[in-house]
């Protein structure tokens, strides 16, 4: 009888999904209610209904499993194809901000870009996990433009990168400074002068 290798056995998500998606709720809960610097892993584990190896398994502390959950509320941002550039980035601000305005996504995202400032591990994992895979939208609405003939391609990938990079800086730090820093609402009117001001430039004159 041949003996056989056992299957190397998963890593990373749960088995169950349904338990992987109740201890991140629970993380963005407990962030509410106890903020950073109270917040455990046993804690977590109580809420989740489930043991506290199970979330050792997974995570090896507290900063990486505060950031997947804050990661999980930004992976639902979509990017809407309403007709032209101006309209795509109005309805992913608007989106962008509505997020923002949850209790969860508002409390876990400063924390943990205020632990990121003396935490360069914590930073890379803030840039790998929420920022980075955010940039797609901006590929993806770039590609979208370019298609319908509102906006130039680009030289080279390398041009690709910087302008990527520059236009998820510009929108997400405006949105961000303007919910949570400002502490103003970032309603249909302020996106769309935003998204004005974005396109044409602060010395850009309309058609």
């Amino acid at each position: 009888m041949q003996s056989r290798t056992p299957a190397p056995r998963a890593t990373g998500r749960p088995r169950s999904a349904a338990a992987h998606s109740a201890i991140l709720a629970a993380t963005r809960e407990a962030l509410v209610e106890l903020g950073w610097s109270k917040l455990t892993l046993g804690d977590v584990a109580r809420r989740a209904g489930v043991a506290k190896t199970t979330l050792y398994r997974r995570w090896a502390g507290k900063n990486e499993l505060v950031v997947d959950a804050v990661a999980e509320l930004f992976d639902e941002l979509e990017l809407p194809d309403r007709g032209s550039l101006a309209a795509d980035i109005e309805g992913v601000v608007l989106q962008f901000a509505a997020i923002l305005d949850r209790p969860e996504a508002r409390n876990g995202l400063m924390a943990v870009v205020a632990e990121s400032t003396r935490d360069d591990a914590l930073r890379e994992r803030v840039r790998a996990s929420i920022v980075d895979r955010q940039k797609r939208l901006v590929l993806t609405g770039r590609t979208r433009a370019q298609r319908r003939g509102e906006l130039p391609p680009e030289s080279g990938p390398e041009e690709t990168a910087r302008k990527i990079d520059l236009i998820f800086d510009m929108v997400a730090g405006a949105v961000v400074h303007r919910t949570l820093v400002s502490a103003e609402p970032a309603d249909d009117e302020w996106a769309r002068e935003f998204t004005r001001v974005l396109l044409l430039g602060l010395t850009g004159a309309e058609d």
